[in-house]
């Protein structure tokens, strides 16, 4: 099977394609902008993300107003796709073009389509000063083979963490894309509310990330380089819980981060294993054992067992 089409594909270190990273993380924000400014808020920032789809990225339904339209990335075909319920569509070629071009581009389809939206077109959770969308001519590099390769990995991943979600009968988020931190995520709660989390995450008010931490958490997730430069997946728990990053979890490769304040489990520990779905199984259960149990959940309550499940 070729690389760029297997299931854990080969992803590079973030160093080989960082203009192309970059620029992508823009294009998404730009268009996860378009969503969050239509949809009603849920908890959680949960109307904001993207996901998967058998050929890219979706924002899903969204309504403005009496109209419904959808926002799709393919990534085979290397296209983005605005289309109402009515069938009214625009394409656009996903190639390199700078984030000021397709913030342009994207807008004009948008108003063609009469969908015209305003959004405020600064990037989001990105360290450092930051161009607005509309003045960025910096970025404009775009990679079609590893990006495809990055939805690829994606795809595997949302697969291991929609059977871990499964377990779980307690609260949980869907397996959906935060084009903040372009990060793949799934979230499991404990039902007790959690201490006011401090904010202070890059052009983001306060308020949003209060209310992302407004209950206890333990979160997983994979991202394609940030923090570390390379992929990875991650593992933390919020509050953290005395003890938790000291504990030992599975497998041998993964560590706790003491800058990122997680665990950390590289891609490539995952991709190379004989068998990569349980070796990513062993790092979402243990972590969320680790902070389930140092956290004092009620576990009985909020996990399925063999016998609880249904046929």
């Amino acid at each position: 099977m070729p690389s760029e089409s297997a299931p854990w594909p080969e992803l590079p270190p973030l160093t080989a394609w960082q203009e192309a990273h970059d620029t992508l993380h823009r294009w998404l924000q730009i268009v996860g902008k378009v969503r969050l400014a239509h949809a009603p808020a849920l908890n959680h920032s949960w109307e904001a993300t993207f996901y998967l789809t058998s050929r890219g990225l979706t924002t899903g339904p969204i309504h403005r107003g009496s109209i419904c339209f959808q926002i799709d990335l393919d990534l085979l075909a290397h296209r983005l796709r605005i289309e109402r319920a009515d069938g009214a569509a625009r394409e656009l070629a996903l190639e390199p073009i700078s984030v000021a071009a397709f913030h342009a581009r994207v807008m004009e389809m948008l108003a063609a389509l009469d969908l015209e939206t305003q959004i405020w077109p600064v990037p989001v959770e990105i360290p450092g000063d930051v161009l607005p969308f509309d003045e960025d001519e910096a970025h404009a590099a775009y990679d079609p083979d590893i990006t495809q390769r990055l939805w690829r990995a994606m795809l595997s991943t949302e697969r291991v963490f929609t059977a871990y979600r499964a377990r779980f009968v307690g609260k949980s988020s869907p397996v959906h894309l935060f084009w903040g931190a372009l990060d793949l995520a799934v979230t499991r709660f404990s039902g007790r509310t959690a201490p006011e989390h401090p904010g202070g995450a890059p052009n983001v008010a306060d308020r949003v990330m209060k209310e992302a931490y407004s209950h206890e958490v333990a979160s997983a997730g994979f991202w394609p380089g940030a923090g570390l430069g390379e992929p990875a997946f991650y593992a933390y728990a919020y509050p953290e819980p005395e003890g938790y990053r000291e504990a030992r979890v599975e497998p041998p490769d993964a560590f706790y981060h003491t800058d990122l304040g997680e665990f950390v489990l590289p891609y490539d520990a995952v991709r190379t294993a004989n068998d990569p779905d349980a070796v990513l199984t062993s790092f979402l259960e243990t972590t969320y054992a680790v902070a389930a149990d140092l956290g004092a959940w009620d576990r009985d309550a909020l996990e399925r067992n063999e016998d609880s499940a249904p046929e």
